[in-house]
């Protein structure tokens, strides 16, 4: 769901508060702008230069790398630790610090999408609500929401995982010193005199 809000280019959408003929639509994602008139066609340029953006684009786009970045090593080291899968033998402890690693990395994911996201909505928001703001203003677009639901799933789903993993993990033994207890030991040998058996064998047949 993150590479699908990644290419939607719905970020951005310009508003129409204010005007009362419309003639075209404007929207922008963080890779090109588009524009559309009422006829239903459309137009996009990619942004010409890299440096010449806002700074928060670019941090978005980094985030958003980033968040790609770790959902696929993520899903890779979630496949290797699970249990019904072959991969790294049948060291199920291993398997699920490698799955726990995973659940870390689904949770990276999350969080560096859900920044990048909340950041490029605010200045959206913060543009809309300033009335000195020169520029076209725009609303929130459905690539922020489909960008909000997978950053959310992102970070259950690899915090279940890495609880899963914390409850399955097997607890360690503490040893303990050996300690014989009183009970087996053989009661202390009585020395007999040779008076006292001469004396009981005497006796023994009477």
């Amino acid at each position: 769901m993150i590479f699908i809000s990644l290419q939607d280019q719905y970020w951005k959408e310009s508003t129409t508060e204010g005007s009362v003929i419309t003639t075209s639509t404007i929207y922008e994602n963080l890779w090109m702008s588009c524009a559309s008139d009422s006829t239903g066609i459309y137009n996009c340029r990619d942004f010409p230069s890299l440096f010449a953006l806002p700074g928060y684009i670019q941090a978005s786009r980094a985030l958003m790398i980033a968040s790609i970045v770790f959902g696929t090593f993520g899903l890779v080291a979630t496949l290797v630790g699970m249990k019904c899968s072959k991969i790294g033998g049948e060291n199920y402890v291993l398997k699920g610090r490698i799955a726990a690693i995973g659940g870390c990395l689904f949770l990276l994911q999350g969080i560096s999408t859900m920044i990048a996201i909340s950041w490029y909505a605010a200045n959206i928001t913060e543009q809309f609500f300033d009335q000195f703001y020169p520029g076209t203003k725009y609303e929130i677009g459905e690539g922020l929401y489909i960008g909000w639901s997978s950053a959310v799933l992102a970070i259950c789903g690899g915090a279940c995982l890495m609880c899963a993993c914390k409850l399955n993990t097997p607890k360690e033994k503490i040893p303990y010193p050996y300690q014989p207890s009183s009970r087996g030991r053989l009661p202390p040998t009585v020395v007999m005199s040779p008076s006292a058996s001469t004396n009981y064998d005497r006796n023994a047949y009477v």
